[in-house]
């Protein structure tokens, strides 16, 4: 269980919390087709962009250029929507069997596995959905079980700095900071909106994607307020997956594309 200072070291930071917010606009370039269905995490390394696919749960690693394919490894993940390095072995969130899951960068074997942090079920009952997407299939009948955001999910998310893993979380609204070796939670604060996905840095600031806002927020992590918001257009592909590559924000459309514009 969490201990009560870690639940205070962000207690002034409310939802929504910021000081003057700066809001701009950006120009979405696409930069390339994702070489699996449902792009939904990405991490930007030197030796290229890693792509963890929701659909196919394979992990890519491809060139930023063109998008081929250096390396393809299947996976445990299970929906998985956020990928990680720490510089030996890459970080899965399976956001439906509510996993964290540590796994070799070469084989995509399993090392080990965690409970994803802050599980549960999200708060909004419609979320926005691609403008690149197809339109939505009558139904052929009754849905089975409880439709997808009435389903426990977990992580999202997830970068690595300075030995630590950072964690966004859709159900909980909060962004983690644990320690990997142990898994306990050291940090949190909440996000700026109800649908937090990819997280990146720029510096010590920390970027959080919101997908039901078509949105950035730039984050001080020492005071849990966020400085700025970039805002996307209705007809720029939807953000899911998120990571900073030398001055250039890039980020996946479950339909199957990669972006990126200048920061």
């Amino acid at each position: 269980m969490l201990a009560r200072r870690h639940f205070l070291t962000f207690a002034a930071a409310l939802p929504g919390l910021a000081a003057k917010v700066t809001e701009r606009r950006v120009k979405v370039e696409t930069a390339f087709r994702s070489p699996g269905p449902k792009p939904n995490g990405l991490q930007a390394t030197s030796d290229g962009l890693w792509i963890l696919d929701q659909g196919d749960n394979h992990a890519y690693l491809v060139s930023y250029d063109t998008g081929k394919v250096l390396r393809d490894l299947a996976t445990d993940s299970k929906a998985g929507s956020g990928i990680t390095f720490d510089g030996e072995a890459l970080w899965l969130a399976s956001t439906y069997s509510r996993e964290i899951i540590h796994c070799d960068a070469r084989t995509g074997k399993t090392i080990a596995r965690f409970p994803s942090p802050g599980s549960g079920v999200v708060a909004w009952t419609t979320s926005r959905t691609s403008p690149l997407a197809p339109p939505p299939k009558p139904n052929a009948g009754a849905p089975k079980g409880p439709p997808p955001n009435r389903q426990p999910t977990g992580a999202h998310g997830l970068e690595w700095r300075s030995g630590k893993l950072w964690i966004s979380n859709p159900p909980s609204q909060r962004i983690y900071r644990v320690d990997p070796k142990s898994f306990a939670m050291e940090k949190e604060l909440p996000t700026a909106g109800n649908r937090p996905h990819g997280i990146g840095w720029e510096g010590d600031a920390l970027w959080c994607t919101e997908s039901n806002d078509n949105a950035f927020y730039k984050f001080n992590i020492e005071t849990g307020a966020y400085s700025e918001k970039i805002q996307l257009a209705d007809t720029d592909p939807l953000p899911h997956g998120m990571t900073i590559w030398k001055g250039w924000m890039w980020y996946c459309d479950d339909v199957g594309v990669v972006c990126k514009f200048r920061l």
